[in-house]
């Protein structure tokens, strides 16, 4: 509830201005009371994407009805995206009745020592209100008629999103705290009147409106402001989205005749499904660039066949099966396991947490997630480790001197009083935390920095290229960077994967306190503790036995055949434990399923019997090096008729999951090999090699397959 102190601020907002009307602030001040009473209540619902209160649905029922009684009038006055902002003006007419025992608008009214209680009959105040009528009408007339010759107010530097707009609030599911504090839920404050903008006046004059106050579909975005002498039926330009990701094109099919050969970076991040996982809960399919497969299937821990020492640090198991998707290919599947260092032998730790603490961190999945998420890092570390915080917005600075984890209270003080404020200055705050980290440097041990925040570095070094220019020299001296996103509507991705794969990182999207603790404490060993680094993938495909062949993923990871043997090119890395899974569709030679003619010479060298290996599918090749070394190392394996499985169900429990989630994320990127793959099919396999899930990792993305298939993306 809105208590003493928070009425009498409200009741000093609703004091009208001069020329302004008082029962419109006094209107607007108990809207804003209203929001932020109920600002708690709001979760997934019917209204623009939130559900409200029984309160709330009464309140929102009056003002619909009040617009649809209002629609006839205006129709010839104003284009149906600003019938919102008109419905607004038009409730000052005759602000909404609360029944029962509410005491909004007497509470709020500008003269509240005339309140009577509920019991009371209202009619004074409402008479009070009748006598204003015709000098409103006439400041409204003349303040809308002033708006057509004076320059509009200058733009806010923080627009509220009405219910179900696609940017921050709505992406969040939570209101946007507007200056006064009080959340906004489907109108904003009314702009001052000694920087009038444009309105409908009571007496149908129109000016320019200076925002949409309308509400936006799932999926919009904001809407830009207008210049002052724009004509009242113009739509207004939406905003571009602020999230920036990074656009690729699907992997294409290839000619094992022609390109035989196929390299890539090993991946172990997990931002994508997370990304995906929120967009599917709020309601709308995501946009295709936001689905990295590969990020998909390696979001799951497998039980795969790990190596027997640290000497190896990880083994690959390839195996071949039938695709379910397509008679005519075969899966060639491919796990590789980490060493699974156990916590008696793992490496002293020293982290540096880089804080992003701006002002669009004033978000609750973002700085308040970010504390809650940390905390439960410190508690999954050991009493000798080190732990520096350095924080950054306008300019960084360290809030925590390195301090062992034996003083955790200190720790977990420093991290509870971190505040937003302020512009992004990444590239001071970057400087700054590899500076304390090389202070505190551990020989041997894990020296790292843990990157949080929503979005872009605005003030310093904010080119891509430049930043990653930055990371790559620092990670020479041995400290490791790692990149956690939290929040929507200003999220950097692309920014977030580069930093993450030239800092020997992993980047993770960090949307709730649950996925805060499988990326901190779960997965605190694969996270932090690197085994072997930049880890490569080569496979050259043999012409006479496959015909084609495509991988699944990894297109944002792709190499050059030559970077393979080129120890100075980066590559991802593997952390203790990690699993890591990457598919080829094949097509076998003479099965009927190619894409691609075939070459009309060239044949004879294949096909003169005199072919080498003549009965292997492939060869695979895995090139990595050791956390301290900078000479690669090579694993390779051959890929026979002894490594194929005749059946798709003979596929073991965890090969036949991931098939599941490479065929969900090509199917969200609306792939052409999974066009006919339907979402029933998807959660056949899944449900059936669901086997152990003991986090539940596996029944939520049951739940995602439905929700796809229920808003019907990709068919």
């Amino acid at each position: 509830m809105v208590d003493d102190n928070e009425l009498k601020r409200l009741r000093d907002i609703a004091a009208p201005a001069p020329g302004e009307s008082a029962k419109a602030r006094a209107f607007e001040a108990a809207m804003r009371a209203y929001d932020q009473e109920n600002i708690s209540t709001l979760t997934q619902g019917s209204v623009g994407g939130l559900r409200l209160t029984e309160r709330a649905q009464k309140l929102w029922s009056e003002i619909m009805q009040k617009k649809l009684i209002a629609a006839p009038a205006l129709a010839g006055l104003v284009a149906l995206p600003i019938a919102g902002y008109a419905t607004f003006h038009m409730l000052r007419e005759q602000p909404p009745k609360f029944g029962g025992d509410e005491k909004i608008t007497e509470t709020l009214a500008d003269k509240p020592a005339t309140l009577k209680p509920t019991t009371a009959e209202p009619k004074p105040v409402r008479t009070e209100l009748e006598k204003d009528k015709k000098a409103d009408a006439d400041v409204e007339s003349r303040d809308a008629t002033d708006a057509l010759v004076a320059p509009a107010s200058p733009p806010k530097s923080e627009s509220t999103v009405a219910v179900g707009g696609a940017q921050k609030e709505a992406a969040t599911g939570a209101p946007r705290q507007d200056a006064t504090g009080a959340g906004s839920v489907a109108m904003n404050s009314a702009p001052p009147a000694s920087a009038p903008t444009g309105e409908f006046a009571l007496d149908g004059t129109v000016s320019a409106p200076s925002i949409s106050r309308g509400l936006a579909p799932t999926g919009s975005k904001l809407m830009a402001q207008q210049p002052a002498m724009a004509p009242a039926d113009q739509v207004q330009p939406q905003e571009a989205n602020r999230d920036r990701i990074e656009d690729f094109k699907t992997n294409p099919v290839h000619a094992a005749l022609e390109d035989p050969v196929s390299t890539f970076s090993i991946d172990v991040d997990t931002a994508s499904y997370s990304f995906v996982r929120r967009s599917l809960k709020e309601g709308f399919v995501p946009q295709a660039d936001t689905v990295r497969v590969e990020e998909m299937i390696n979001y799951f821990p497998y039980d795969w066949k790990g190596p027997d020492s640290a000497t190896t640090p990880f083994n690959s198991t390839v195996s071949v099966m039938p695709t379910p998707w397509n008679t005519h290919t075969k899966l060639m599947h491919v796990a590789i396991k980490g060493f699974d260092v156990k916590p008696t032998e793992q490496r002293k730790a020293n982290l540096v947490f880089l804080i992003d603490v701006s002002g669009s961190m004033d978000e609750p999945d973002k700085l308040p997630l970010l504390k809650s998420a940390f905390r439960l890092l410190v508690s999954k570390l050991k009493a000798d480790d080190t732990i520096s915080i350095v924080t950054y917005a306008g300019d960084a600075g360290t809030v925590l001197m390195p301090t062992k984890v034996a003083e955790k209270d200190k720790i977990l003080n420093a991290i509870d009083n971190l505040q937003p404020g302020g512009s992004t200055a990444g590239e001071a705050g970057i400087k700054e935390a590899y500076k304390l980290a090389q202070q505190s440097f551990v020989k041997d041990g894990v020296n790292r920095v843990m990157l949080a925040t929503d979005g872009d570095f605005n003030v310093g070094q904010t080119d891509d290229d430049d930043l990653k220019r930055l990371i790559e020299s620092e990670r020479k001296t041995g400290v490791f960077l790692s990149v956690f996103g939290f929040g929507r509507g200003n999220l950097n991705d692309q920014m977030m994967q580069t930093i993450a794969q030239n800092g020997n990182g992993t980047a993770a999207y960090i949307d709730t306190l649950a996925e805060a603790e499988k990326v901190l404490v779960e997965d605190a060993s694969s996270t932090l503790f690197t085994i072997a680094k930049d880890v490569k993938i080569q496979v050259e495909f043999n012409p006479n036995k496959v015909s084609e062949y495509r991988l699944i993923g990894y297109e944002t990871r792709a190499l050059n055949r030559e970077d393979f043997n080129n120890d100075r090119v980066d590559a991802g890395d593997i952390g203790s434990g990690h699993s890591v899974t990457a598919i080829y569709e094949i097509t076998p030679k003479g099965s009927g399923g190619e894409q691609i003619d075939p070459l009309r010479y060239g044949q004879a060298s294949v096909d003169n019997g005199g072919v080498a290996n003549a009965g292997e599918y492939a060869f695979v090749k895995i090139r990595y090096k050791l956390p301290n070394e900078d000479v690669s190392k090579l694993i390779t394996t051959p890929v026979t008729s002894e490594n194929e499985i005749s059946s798709f169900d003979q596929a073991s429990t965890d090969q036949r999951f991931s098939v599941a989630v490479a065929a969900f994320g090509q199917k969200l990127r609306d792939e052409d090999a999974t066009a006919k793959f339907g979402y029933d099919k998807i959660m056949e396999i899944a449900t059936a090699a669901r086997g152990a899930d003991p986090f539940g990792y596996r029944s939520e993305f049951l739940s995602l397959v439905r929700l796809a298939s229920a808003l019907g993306g990709n068919r």
